[in-house]
C-alpha cells in the first residue's frame, strides 16, 4: 500500500523514547504515523491531515494533553477523531477530566503492546470502514447528480429537437391555414392536453378564425371553428382578455392561470412587425403536472416561431391577392385600351383604300398605323406577362422547319428595322433545322429580340439573325452594333420592368416586359437564354438554345402555308356588331369597300332580331355587348334555322384561354382579340367559301 493511501495515526508526546516505543509496537500494522513533541505541534498536524486515531500524552509542557483535545474537539473538521490518553499516573479524576474533554479510552504506561496495537487496530478498521461508506455515499452523490444533468440534457434535446421540428414543418408552406394546424398538432401533446390558434377580424366585429388540437385517449384531433364560444371558458376569456391587450411589439406570455398545483393554462400572443394578430392557448388537463418554467420558455420560442411563420403566410397572401387583381387590372385595362384601337386600326385600313396618290393623307395614315402598332404591342406586352406569370399560356407544340418561324418573326419586326434605316442581314442553315414549338410564341420570342436590337440600336446600324446547329440544340443569335449593355445590367435584362438607363430625351419606347416574355416562353419550349455584351457602346447579343430534333416524326405534317390575299369569289351577307359605333360603321365600311352586303347592330336583342331577316352568312360578334352579351347572342343564333350555318366570329379585348374556351362552347368558329386584323379576317372570309362549317379551323386561331 502506497503511503498516500496508509491511514494516519497521530502520536503525541514530548518524550522521544516513548515516540520511539509507539512507532515500534504500531509498525506491524503498516500504518502512517505522525508525530508530535508538543501540543502546538498537534494542532498544525490537524489542520492538514485527517486521522484515524490520535494517541495523546496529559502532561506535556505548554499546552498539556487536556487544552490539546479540548482545542482539536473545537475544529469542526476534527471534532469526532478518537483520542487515547496516555498517562503514568491514573485515577479517576484525570479519568474523568479525560472524557469530559472528549477522550475515548485512558490507557497507562508503560503499554502495554498488545492492548496498543488492539485498541488503535479497532479504530483505524473503524476509520477504514467509515471512509468507504463515504467514498460509497459521495459515488453515489455523484451518480446521482451525473444522472440529473444526464436527464437535464436529455429534457433540453428534446425539447430543442421539439423547437427545430416544428421550425421545419410551419415552415414548409406560406399557406396560413396549413400552418396553424401544424402549429397545433405538433404542440399537442408534446406541450399540452389541447392548443388553440384563434385570430381575430376586426373589420368585421367578433368573428374569429379558429384552429384546435385537442388530445383524447391518446389520439390527436384537429378541427376549425368560426368562434372562441365552444373553447373551454377559462380558455376563451383568456383568449378575449389577450385580444384587448394586444401589443404591437412582443410576443409574450399574457397570463398563466394558477391552480391549487401550478398553471394550466398558457396565453402568448403572436405578433407581427406591426401588431398582434393571433393568439397561441395551451392547457393541460388536471391529471397532467402543471406548467413550469421549462414550459413556459420551451412555448415562448414555440410562439415566437409561429409568429414568423404565420406572419409569411399572411403577406405571402396578400401578395398573392395583390398580384391577382394586378393580373386583373392588366387583362381590364388591354380590353379597355383595344376597344378604342379596333376603329382607328380599321379608319387605317379606310385610309389605305381612300388616300392613294394624296401624299399628305398617306403620311398622316403611316403615322397612325406606325403608331397604333406600336401601341398593340404594348398591350400585348401587358398581357403576356399577366398570362405567362399566372401559368395561363399554353403552348401548341408542332414539329416545325426553323426557317418558317424565322420568317415569320423577321416579317413582323420588318416595319420598325426598316424605319429606324438598320440594315439587317439573317443566315440560315442549308439542311432544315427541326424543332418542336409553338409557331407564333417562338416567333414572338425571336421578333422580341428583333425589337429589343432595333431599339437599342443608332439609326443606320447593323442588326444580324443566325440560326444554327450546336449539338443537340438549335441556337438562334440576334446581335447589334447598339448602345450595348453595362456589367452591372447584364443579370438584370430579363426581370420584369428593367431597362437599360436612358434619358427623357432617348426614350426607346415599351415597358420593359419584353425580354421577360422572351425568357418565360423560351423556359416554357424547355431551352434558356443567354446575353453577352462587352460593355456600353459595343452592342449586344442574345443567344436561344432549343432543343433539335433529328427529323420530323413520321405522318407529322410540317407545313407554312402562304397568307391567302384574295376576294370571295361571290360576296357574302356579314352582320357586324359591335356597341362602340365607330368600330362597327368603319368595320363595315371596309367590308362594303370589298363588295360585301353588311349590316350592323350596337347591342344583342337587336342583333339577333337583324339576324333572322337579313340572314347573314357571317357574322362579326362582339362579346362585350349590353343586355345579351355575345356568348348568349351567339348560343341564340345557333339555334336559329335562318343562322344557324352561320360562320360566327368572335371579337373582344381578351384573348386568355379561358374566353377562347367559353367561345367555343357558345358556338363560334374564330376568336379575333380587337384590334381586328382586317387581313386576317379577308383569308376567314375566303376560307367560308372554300370550306363547309364543319370543316372550319377551331376557335382558337387569330
Amino acid at each position: 500500500m502506497s503511503r498516500s493511501e496508509q491511514i494516519k495515526i497521530l502520536l503525541v508526546d514530548d518524550r522521544p523514547e516513548n515516540l520511539l516505543a509507539y512507532r515500534a509496537i504500531l509498525s506491524e500494522l503498516d500504518l502512517d504515523l505522525r508525530f508530535a513533541s508538543s501540543g502546538e505541534e498537534a494542532l498544525k498536524s490537524v489542520l492538514v491531515n485527517d486521522f484515524a486515531v490520535m494517541l495523546l500524552d496529559v502532561n506535556m509542557p505548554g499546552i498539556d494533553g487536556f487544552e490539546t483535545a479540548s482545542l482539536i474537539r473545537g475544529r469542526k473538521h476534527s471534532a469526532h477523531t478518537p483520542i487515547i490518553f496516555l498517562t503514568a499516573f491514573p485515577d479517576e479524576v484525570h479519568a474523568a477530566r479525560g472524557y469530559a474533554h472528549g477522550a475515548v479510552d485512558y490507557l497507562q504506561t508503560p503499554i502495554v503492546p498488545e492492548v496498543l496495537r488492539a485498541k488503535v487496530k479497532v479504530f483505524v478498521d473503524l476509520f477504514r470502514m467509515t471512509e468507504q461508506i463515504k467514498r460509497q455515499g459521495e459515488e453515489r452523490l455523484a451518480f446521482d447528480h451525473e444522472r440529473m444533468r444526464r436527464n437535464a440534457a436529455e429534457e433540453a434535446n428534446s425539447r430543442l429537437r421539439f423547437l427545430a421540428r416544428v421550425t421545419e414543418v410551419v415552415g414548409r408552406t406560406l399557406d396560413y391555414d396549413l400552418t396553424a394546424r401544424d402549429l397545433v398538432r405538433l404542440t399537442v401533446p408534446t406541450l399540452g392536453d389541447h392548443a388553440v390558434v384563434a385570430r381575430w377580424n376586426e373589420a368585421a366585429g367578433d368573428e374569429w378564425h379558429v384552429v384546435q388540437a385537442v388530445a383524447t385517449d391518446g389520439l390527436v384531433s384537429v378541427a376549425e371553428l368560426t368562434s372562441i364560444d365552444p373553447l373551454p371558458t377559462e380558455l376563451a376569456d383568456a383568449i378575449r382578455q389577450s385580444q384587448s391587450q394586444q401589443s404591437p411589439t412582443a410576443c409574450r406570455p399574457f397570463q398563466a392561470a394558477p391552480g391549487d398545483s401550478g398553471p394550466r393554462l398558457i396565453i402568448l400572443q403572436l405578433a407581427g412587425q406591426k401588431s398582434t394578430f393571433a393568439v397561441l392557448g395551451i392547457t393541460r388537463e388536471p391529471a397532467a403536472p402543471p406548467f413550469d418554467a421549462d414550459d413556459l420558455t420551451l412555448a415562448e420560442a414555440l410562439a415566437s416561431r409561429a409568429s414568423m411563420a404565420l406572419e409569411n403566410a399572411n403577406l405571402y397572401k396578400g401578395l398573392e391577392r395583390a398580384d391577382r387583381q394586378k393580373n386583373e387590372f392588366l387583362s381590364m385595362l388591354a380590353h379597355e385600351l383595344r376597344n378604342p384601337l379596333a376603329p382607328i386600326r380599321t379608319a387605317v385600313d379606310v385610309l389605305r383604300l381612300k388616300g392613294e396618290g394624296h401624299p399628305e393623307i398617306e403620311w398622316a395614315r403611316e403615322i397612325i398605323s406606325r403608331q397604333t402598332s406600336h401601341l398593340v404591342r404594348l398591350v400585348d406586352d401587358l398581357l403576356d406577362v399577366s398570362r405567362i406569370t399566372g401559368g395561363k399560356i399554353r403552348l401548341d407544340l408542332e414539329v416545325l422547319d426553323a426557317a418558317a418561324v424565322v420568317s415569320a418573326a423577321v416579317e413582323t419586326s420588318r416595319p420598325l428595322i426598316e424605319e429606324s434605316g438598320h440594315q439587317m442581314s439573317a443566315s440560315l442553315p442549308e439542311e432544315p433545322l427541326w424543332v418542336r414549338c409553338d409557331r407564333v410564341r417562338l416567333a414572338q420570342v425571336l421578333s422580341n429580340l428583333l425589337n429589343n436590337a432595333a431599339k437599342y440600336t443608332q439609326p443606320g446600324g447593323l442588326i444580324r439573325l443566325e440560326v444554327d446547329r450546336s449539338e443537340l440544340h438549335a441556337v438562334f443569335r440576334v446581335s447589334d452594333n447598339g448602345i450595348g449593355i453595362s456589367a452591372e445590367m447584364l443579370p438584370k435584362v430579363f426581370d420584369l420592368f428593367s431597362q437599360s438607363e436612358r434619358s427623357i430625351d432617348r426614350s426607346q419606347g415599351g415597358l420593359g416586359v419584353g425580354l421577360t416574355v422572351v425568357k418565360r416562353l423560351v423556359e416554357m419550349h424547355g431551352g434558356r437564354v443567354e446575353v453577352a455584351s462587352n460593355g456600353p457602346g459595343t452592342g449586344s447579343e442574345f443567344t436561344v438554345r432549343l432543343p433539335v430534333l433529328e427529323a420530323p416524326p413520321d405522318g407529322c405534317v410540317v407545313t407554312d402555308s402562304p397568307s391567302e390575299n384574295r376576294s370571295p369569289e361571290s360576296p357574302l351577307r356579314v352582320l357586324v356588331v359591335d356597341d362602340n359605333a365607330d368600330a362597327a360603321e368603319s368595320l363595315a365600311w371596309l367590308l362594303k369597300h370589298r363588295n360585301h352586303k353588311v349590316g350592323t347592330a350596337h347591342d344583342g336583342r337587336r342583333a339577333v332580331q337583324l339576324a333572322q331577316e337579313f340572314r347573314p352568312q357571317v357574322v362579326v360578334l362582339d362579346l362585350g355587348l349590353p343586355e345579351l352579351d355575345g356568348y348568349e347572342v351567339a348560343r341564340q343564333l345557333r339555334k336559329s334555322e335562318a343562322t344557324r350555318g352561320a360562320l360566327l366570329i368572335a371579337l373582344s379585348g381578351y384573348g386568355q384561354q379561358e374566353h377562347r374556351r367559353r367561345s367555343s362552347e357558345a358556338g363560334f368558329d374564330y376568336h379575333f382579340v380587337k384590334p381586328l386584323d382586317f387581313a386576317a379576317l379577308q383569308r376567314i372570309l375566303v376560307e367560308s367559301h372554300d370550306r363547309h362549317r364543319g370543316e372550319l379551323a377551331p376557335v382558337g386561331s387569330d
